[in-house]
């Protein structure tokens, strides 16, 4: 399996991007992305920034380490992983994941299991900047851990 991991603060490119999967991931018949985006609503003030932070080295290798599991337990030909950190504004795209696979059901599971472990397991620290001037550190949410238990 063909895998790419990169923790940036600039915007990525999806077209690139899934080119630059596409011509890795060999004779595969699915490809999913998953493109997660800054959301400025999750409180009742409205959010101007998400900060994120990351342990450099130790963040890449723990999302290697859990697309190597998802293609230990899916026939997945390529994973692309792409985390921005760094201050962003709501709307902007802050993770990309792409999966190739010779079937579709194991790139949508696979895909599906990178989320829900890079949510859970992968070293990022957030910190919400609100319009009134307010910060607060984002805490885990129980809905990720329970979604990341599916797969025990």
């Amino acid at each position: 399996m063909h895998c790419d991991i990169t923790i940036q603060t600039a915007p990525f490119d999806l077209g690139a991007e899934e080119a630059a999967l596409r011509a890795q991931a060999g004779d595969a018949g699915a490809l999913v992305t998953f493109q997660g985006m800054v959301r400025g609503h999750d409180a009742a003030i409205p959010l101007t920034a998400l900060f994120l932070e990351h342990y450099p080295g130790v963040t890449e290798a723990e999302i290697r380490r859990i697309a190597e599991d998802a293609a230990a337990r899916w026939p997945l030909t390529a994973v692309r992983v792409i985390h921005r950190v760094g201050s962003l504004a709501p709307g902007e795209g802050i993770v990309l994941v792409l999966v190739a696979s010779g079937h579709r059901a194991a790139a949508f599971a696979g895909a599906a299991f990178l989320m829900d472990y890079l949510k859970t397991e992968a070293p990022f620290w957030k910190r919400e900047h609100f319009a009134d001037g307010s910060q607060r550190w984002v805490d885990a949410k129980a809905s990720d851990g329970d979604a990341a238990a599916r797969w025990a």
